[in-house]
């Protein structure tokens, strides 16, 4: 992989991290709200349950994005952590923060294999 590919992964890599950070901090719609309307009650329960599982997706995601970052700065990111294969670009292009090749990355959504990483359940484009 060239230096120049390296350089535009970072950057999509780093942008998307920073529209996370800034997303995570941000937890109003978790609180938790007493009114005398059960009704409301429950929808801003299932309300801060949707916040709430798109808080966790959003944090592993990050979870991901900075371990993609960290394989840049060792030299091993494009190179699938389970076969070594290297991993496709359009598969790169498409989710940055990929870790595993296609055939692996499908093997992990199967649980065929415990994957080490936060980044199976974030990689649902597959080229």
């Amino acid at each position: 992989m060239s230096r120049s590919e390296i350089e535009r992964y970072c950057a999509m890599l780093e942008a998307k991290e920073t529209e996370l950070s800034f997303g995570l901090r941000s937890r109003e719609d978790i609180a938790t709200e007493k009114t005398a309307d059960k009704m409301d009650e429950v929808q801003f329960a299932g309300e801060r349950e949707l916040a709430i599982r798109n808080l966790d997706r959003e944090s592993k995601l990050l979870q991901s994005i900075r371990g993609a970052l960290a394989r840049i700065e060792d030299g091993s990111y494009g190179v699938c952590l389970r076969c070594d294969a290297a991993i496709n670009p359009k598969r790169l292009g498409a989710v940055p923060w990929a870790a595993y090749c296609v055939r692996c990355q499908e093997e992990a959504d199967r649980h065929e294999f415990e994957s080490d990483t936060a980044d199976s359940g974030h990689e649902l484009v597959a080229v």
